[in-house]
């Protein structure tokens, strides 16, 4: 039986090789592309805090050159000069109310006037929308340099203002902020398709090639579990680990079919070379005068004969012959139950519901009888019923069957479902059977997929009442 994946996280997980090989390598491409992103992104946003730093630098170092070599120059001659830098002097500081001082920026400014050969006694540096910057609009917004920088409803500038020792007025200096690069962004994009595409696509194919012969052969693996038949082997297909896997399990398919045929060969001759001599045996006891010595050879011939049964369809029941048919569980409950019935047995059916099941009958029959007769044995009488039962690994058919014996000691539980395994003394040789009818349930119970499960009923009290046996059967 398929073992059910557990929580939420695992239903949603894929459950081919294919698809978690798949999604563990975009996951992976999805983290290192996450990773690239973030370090291209800091990256640009460097550069371009680097870049408006070094435009700052630039116009406030020109103009501070300029302001030393034309001391002397007419007031005519600073205003052109002015106009081309396009730094505006102010005795009061540009700040305005709102506004914070960005000491990130201040230090990368700072360290390029220092590479320019200016060292200022105070600088700052904010930035605002241009269309709140009277000396944009009033100065700059036609400039060659501006014209085209940002729309003016969303664009902001970088404004710097430096003030040199022993001056009492601010040099003002603007750039435009540049916009995060969407050309970047659009690239990465690209790429991580490519690499999906690629990647991923390429790898998809090559697992593909490993994946789709084992997927046939795990198929073929469950359909030779069910039939033993050697029918229908795999071709060796994919690369060569596959080719040689494919071949060993035909080989070990190809053995084992060998085996059980050869198993069958010497049951089937077992089981004639034995019965034909019980057979002649139960003839000769006849001319016994004495009837109780007559009968206890009976008996005795009758359990061997009873025994033998027991385990040549022990052995069958791993390899049926007849196919699973689509039967109404209830009807078959209750079919044995007035078998019972109609032998004055104490056997009772109680609630029921139909389940149609793909079922051999034949056998499930048999695995009944086998409870019954021992609830009935050790018990004294029998309670059967049939529910759906829902789990967390999918819905059950169960038959549950009581009895109000002594019970099974909980040590001895596991035990009672091998071969020849016999209880207390109570459970003893006189009651009849081998010890073989759970093994042969438990087995008739696996061979449908399910599961036979003992437990024992305790009272109100807390003592054992009787034995509880439940043959699970899987509601596909």
């Amino acid at each position: 039986m398929r073992g059910a994946v557990r929580g939420l996280p695992g239903k949603m997980l894929p459950r081919s090789l294919l698809g978690q090989m798949l999604l563990a390598v975009a996951l992976a491409l999805l983290v290192a592309q996450g990773l690239s992103a973030v370090l291209l992104y800091r990256s640009a946003e460097q550069r371009r805090e680097t870049r408006a730093a070094d435009q700052l630098a630039f116009l406030l170092a020109a103009e501070t050159r300029a302001n030393a070599r034309s001391t002397g120059e007419a007031p005519a001659d600073e205003r052109r000069r002015m106009r081309w830098l396009r730094v505006e002097r102010s005795t009061a500081s540009p700040l305005r109310r709102g506004e914070e001082r960005q000491s990130g920026r201040e230090a990368l400014l700072a360290e390029a006037l220092v590479d320019q050969g200016v060292v200022p006694a105070d600088l700052l540096v904010t930035d605002r929308l241009l269309r709140d910057d009277p000396y944009y609009r009033s100065d700059l917004r036609d400039s060659w340099r501006w014209r085209n920088a940002r729309d003016l409803r969303r664009g902001r500038l970088l404004l710097a203002a430096m003030r040199l020792p022993g001056e009492d007025t601010y040099s003002i200096a603007r750039t435009p902020l540049p916009e995060g690069d969407r050309e970047q962004l659009w690239l990465l994009i690209a790429q991580t398709l490519v690499l999906y595409v690629v990647l991923v696509g390429g790898l998809a194919l090559l697992l593909r090639r490993i994946t789709r012969p084992l997927a046939a052969l795990t198929r073929r693996v469950e359909s030779f579990a069910e039939t033993r038949a050697t029918e229908g082997q795999l071709a060796p297909s994919g690369p060569g680990d596959m080719r040689r896997l494919i071949e060993a399990h035909n080989a070990m398919e190809a053995r084992i079919a060998a085996l059980l045929d050869e198993k069958d060969v010497m049951l089937g001759a077992i089981g004639h070379d034995l019965k034909t001599p019980l057979a002649a045996l139960r003839v000769r006891i006849e001319s016994v005068e004495d009837s109780a010595e007559r009968e206890k050879m009976a008996a005795t011939i009758e359990d061997i004969t009873r025994s033998l049964d027991d385990i040549l369809s022990l052995a069958r029941v791993g390899r049926p012959s007849d196919p699973l048919e689509r039967t109404d569980l209830a009807a078959l409950v209750a079919s044995v139950v007035e078998e019972y019935e109609d032998m004055g047995a104490p056997v009772e059916l109680g609630a029921s519901e139909r389940l149609p099941l793909p079922l051999r009958a034949t056998w499930l029959r048999r695995a009944l009888r086998n409870l019954v007769g021992n609830a009935l044995r050790y018990g004294q009488r029998a309670r059967v019923s049939l529910r759906r039962e829902s789990a967390p690994g999918g819905a059950w058919a169960v038959i549950r069957i009581e009895d109000d014996g002594p019970g099974i000691p909980e040590s001895d539980i596991g035990a009672m479902l091998e071969p020849f395994a016999r209880g207390e003394t109570s459970r003893n040789r006189e009651t009849g059977g081998a010890g073989l009818g759970l093994t042969l349930a438990r087995a008739i119970a696996d061979q449908h997929g399910g599961q036979l499960v003992l437990a024992n009923r305790r009272d109100e009290n807390g003592h054992v009442a009787g034995l509880v046996a439940e043959l699970r059967l899987p509601l596909h």
